[in-house]
């Protein structure tokens, strides 16, 4: 009972959503939860019907006792076939051993995504306000920037390529 409450309670959507599951996985879960229910389905619809036979019944009712002696006899004989379950046992493990190990890879996955979100998010919060920034801060970030007004300057450019395209000429003369 505890095992069905358990099961109702469990929010499938939201695990597949969350946990960044592959497609192949969803589909692999989705269609073992599938079988469980039909499984489940089944032995409830068995598991309600009578299992005795009532042959004194029989015996009122059919002329031929000889019949009801012969199937008497047959019950009797019954003796419930065993299965051997090992193939099944056995793709059930190799199910779940795959289902692990794509669950840890996710896990690992995720580790790495979260310390470099985690990484990213303190770098944020340390930064600096645009407007507390300088020039020696934005060239020690970016030295590209300051070769490039260093080649400008020697060559004896002081405007900025695009820069009146972009923004107009604020100049008033």
């Amino acid at each position: 009972m505890a095992s069905k409450a358990a099961v109702a309670a469990v929010d499938f959507t939201r695990i597949y959503s969350t946990l960044g599951l592959g497609k192949d996985t969803i589909a692999a879960l989705q269609a073992f939860r599938k079988r469980h229910g039909d499984a489940q389905r089944v032995q409830s619809q068995y598991a309600s019907q009578p299992t005795t036979v009532d042959l004194a019944h029989y015996r009122s009712v059919l002329k031929n006792k000889a019949i009801v002696d012969e199937a008497e006899k047959l019950l009797k004989e019954f003796k419930v076939v065993t299965y051997d379950a090992t193939a099944h046992i056995k793709a059930i493990e190799t199910f779940e051993a795959k289902a692990v190990e794509k669950a840890q890879a996710t896990a690992a996955q995720i580790d790495v995504e979260l310390k470099e979100l985690q990484a990213t998010l303190a770098n944020i919060e340390e930064a600096r306000p645009f407007e507390d920034l300088t020039v020696e801060d934005v060239g020690n970030a970016h030295p590209r920037i300051l070769e490039a007004v260093e080649t400008m300057v020697k060559k004896g450019k002081w405007t900025v390529p695009g820069y009146k395209e972009k923004f107009g000429d604020l100049s008033l003369m």
